[in-house]
């Protein structure tokens, strides 16, 4: 059985820098289309409506 490797950064003298994978163009145009969409439906529908249900239903 292999031991695992006991060096740690600090004893290597580097920076060990982790880098994903880049968020496609695309992924960044849906996410700012779903966020315009939630904006404008709570302005749209749920403000209208919770003004009804809290101050005329009584």
């Amino acid at each position: 059985m292999t031991q695992p490797d006991p060096t740690t950064p600090e004893s290597d003298q580097r920076f060990h820098d982790y880098v994903g994978n880049a968020i496609p163009w695309y992924v960044r145009v849906i996410w700012i289309g779903f966020w315009i969409f939630a904006i404008v439906y709570t302005i749209r529908y749920v403000f209208p409506s919770l003004r009804v249900e809290l101050f005329q239903r009584f």
